[in-house]
């Protein structure tokens, strides 16, 4: 798999959606967003979930939340520092957590109780990290589809987009 390939084929497909600049964005933001975060099995179905409570474009939510599998190979170094984040928030007083070889030794023995703090201070890292991410992308991608839409407009009125 080409990721540059992969990227270009879906930024095409992200900005022919039929929808409003607002709602793609929005997809979009919302899609990269869930995409960051460690909740495997759930990134999709939150996705279509919360595009569709603030209108936004499902198609374009699905396609950004697949950007993780792009990203596939970085996910570890993303998850470590996320991990690091959430971690460094919720110590008193804040500290980065120690460095372990195998992240696994300190989770045998220790339960369902280690991995759950494990969990924890990964999701909060994980949201409060892919919060800016999903606005950056949210402020990016809203005027990349006004200027498509404004080259494209035989595209964008048989579409009904208002630009």
């Amino acid at each position: 798999m080409n990721p540059r390939r992969w990227l270009h084929e879906h930024s095409l497909k992200l900005l022919a959606i039929r929808d409003t600049p607002q709602a793609i964005a929005g997809g979009v933001a919302i899609g990269i967003f869930f995409g960051f975060t460690p909740l495997f099995g759930l990134k999709t179905l939150l996705s279509i979930l919360f595009a569709w409570l603030t209108r936004s474009n499902i198609l374009a939510a699905v396609l950004a939340s697949a950007l993780h599998d792009i990203a596939l190979p970085l996910m570890p170094v993303i998850y470590g520092f996320e991990y690091g984040v959430g971690y460094f928030l919720l110590s008193d007083p804040h500290q980065w957590p120690h460095m372990v070889k195998n992240p696994w030794e300190s989770v045998q023995g220790h339960g369902w109780l280690r991995i759950f703090n494990i969990g924890k201070h990964l999701l909060l890292g994980a949201f409060v990290c892919a919060a800016p991410l999903a606005t950056l992308t949210y402020l990016l991608t809203k005027p990349l589809v006004v200027r498509y839409h404004k080259k494209h407009p035989h595209d964008a009125s048989d579409r009904g987009v208002d630009s």
